[in-house]
């Protein structure tokens, strides 16, 4: 056991799994989208539904959503930023099957028009998985800096994504594929061990076979504000 796991994450209270883990998940939802939503549809499901309101889980999945993080003493007055930032929520239980007992339902649309759909659990001591990206399985903590690439499932596109990265001296610390069915819809999950580029995620999004370049640099400053 890490001393982390005894102490917790730094955060605004009161539970590291319903709070923190919460605030995280909204926080990755919103990188990943690129943006903050103009429109979030939030489903909780078990204890997030039934104790979520006491805990601050609402709250705190608004707070990430707005680019806000655990530690963020703006947590608790969420709704009031995300009525001034003009971002619109509705909040809901969902029933799924097999699920964590703290997992959250997102479905993002930004200004820009790009939409995400995420389904991730908050698995204890702040720290998340994420489950699902725009309905593919999938399976990641959001800790690292992260390239998700929405593929055709066709010869080539792997390839050119770890070509791509090894030029720019990006080492992949783990890799994951996940496809609907074969010759269909995948998705690649690219964990990393240094910042990724802007300039690589456009220069990707331009291979044939790819549909959607997202990422996640967890190294990128807080930026002041919402």
């Amino acid at each position: 056991m890490r001393l982390f796991d005894v102490l917790g994450p730094v955060m605004i209270g009161p539970s590291s799994s319903h709070t923190a883990g919460a605030a995280r998940i909204g926080y990755t939802a919103q990188k990943l989208l690129g943006e903050v939503p103009a429109r979030a549809d939030i489903g909780l499901y078990g204890s997030f539904a039934t104790t979520g309101r006491g805990h601050g889980t609402d709250r705190a999945l608004v707070a990430g959503l707005l680019g806000m993080r655990p530690d963020d003493p703006r947590l608790p007055d969420s709704f009031a930023a995300a009525g001034q930032a003009g971002m619109e929520f509705h909040i809901h239980p969902v029933e799924l099957r097999s699920a964590h007992p703290n997992t959250a339902v997102l479905q993002l649309e930004g200004r820009s028009g790009r939409k995400l759909a995420l389904t991730a659990a908050s698995v204890g001591g702040g720290r998340i998985r994420v489950t699902e990206i725009d309905g593919v399985p999938a399976d990641f903590g959001g800790d690292s800096n992260t390239l998700i690439i929405h593929n055709e499932d066709t010869p080539g596109c792997i390839a050119e994504v770890t070509v791509s990265l090894a030029l720019r001296r990006i080492n992949i610390a783990s890799m994951q594929v996940f496809r609907a069915a074969p010759g269909t819809y995948a998705v690649m999950v690219l964990e990393c061990d240094s910042h990724i580029p802007p300039a690589l995620e456009k220069q990707l999004a331009l291979v044939p076979g790819i549909r959607k370049v997202t990422c996640l640099n967890v190294d990128e400053p807080q930026e002041p504000g919402v």
